[in-house]
């Protein structure tokens, strides 16, 4: 074999390695637990869901999955610190991804960029918010809510500055004339709390976490921030039909990974968690307490956090709501 060929067919060999080599670590992977970050508090709508998953996965990867729950910052702290880890398929984030398009939008100094540090796996869940009151206040639709805000002083409780509640809330006052004072919280469990204690009177938070507090009679539900009304609450009518034409807001549960995780670690966890999620008894149990299974492929759910980035922006703009 001359020199010259025996170099080609070298070269074609070692080409051929390399490519082989990210294939061999995803046919390699789980080799050890893996973690889903939720970055809020337990008992939000995230952590409910990577709850509700957790198992599963773990029983479809044949290996530990474990929910850690990193709050701070709005969701950023947790969301920074998966943006950061090793692109393995060891470290995933799953947290509401239309508060995650907010955040560049609110923060001058964010110190990491969700559209090019971390990629999309699937979305989960959506539920809309709720608006609720608490049960002393005297309004039962949202009609009588803005004719109340107009002559009481009403604290409206956020689940954080930025947050998707907290927009939705500006949106609909804005649009509907209402007026109301903001309580910002650290997570969407302290703001519920306090207004079912009565520290604050009105809240817009995302369906999964607020109906269990609407059903126990502890929270009095005014409207729904969907399109159409919920089968579950049928008879609440969504904010849209009570004067506010195109009203539509809510919460979007996905996972994601950083940015370098390899196409065929995506892929599995996609095919996994799709199926996880869309699975009877999950979807019944998400039914029952006001979400929707929603997947899309990784591409189908970046191209929903680009969408959701770009409307956001023009509330924020708006209301001029900036935090470093």
């Amino acid at each position: 074999m001359s020199l010259h060929r025996r170099d080609l067919v070298l070269g074609a060999m070692g080409a051929g390695l390399l490519a082989a080599a990210p294939a061999r670590a995803a046919d390699a992977w789980p080799a050890k637990p893996i973690r889903i970050v939720v970055p809020y508090p337990p008992g939000g709508s995230s952590d409910i869901i990577a709850r509700a998953i957790s198992q599963p996965l773990s029983e479809a990867l044949k290996q530990s999955v474990i929910v850690e729950n990193r709050a701070g910052a709005n969701g950023n702290l947790g969301a920074e610190l998966v943006s950061r880890a090793p692109g393995d398929g060891y470290t995933l984030l799953l947290c509401d991804v239309g508060a995650l398009a907010i955040s560049p939008s609110v923060y001058t100094k964010l110190s990491f960029d969700p559209s090019k540090d971390l990629r999309g796996v699937t979305m989960l869940a959506y539920s809309p918010h709720l608006l609720v009151v608490h049960p002393s206040v005297p309004a039962n639709n949202l009609k009588e809510l803005i004719a109340l805000s107009k002559k009481s002083d009403l604290n409206f409780a956020v689940t954080a500055t930025g947050s998707a509640p907290h927009l939705a809330g500006v949106a609909l006052e804005r649009a509907s004339g209402a007026r109301w004072q903001y309580v910002p919280y650290k997570g969407g469990v302290q703001a519920i709390q306090d207004t079912v204690g009565g520290q604050t009177q009105v809240l817009m938070n995302g369906m999964l976490a607020t109906l269990p507090h609407v059903q126990s009679g502890k929270l009095k539900v005014l409207g729904v921030s969907k399109p159409t009304r919920m089968p579950l609450i049928g008879d609440v009518p969504t904010i849209a039909e009570q004067g506010v034409p195109g009203f539509d807001s809510g919460t979007w549960q996905g996972v994601l990974a950083p940015r370098g995780t390899p196409d065929a670690v995506i892929q599995r966890l996609n095919k996994e968690l799709v199926s996880i999620i869309r699975s009877a008894d999950i979807r019944s149990r998400m039914a029952g307490q006001g979400a929707e299974v929603v997947t899309m492929t990784p591409a189908e759910q970046e191209q929903f956090f680009n969408k959701e980035r770009a409307r956001w922006a023009k509330v924020v703009d708006a209301a001029q709501i900036k935090l470093d």
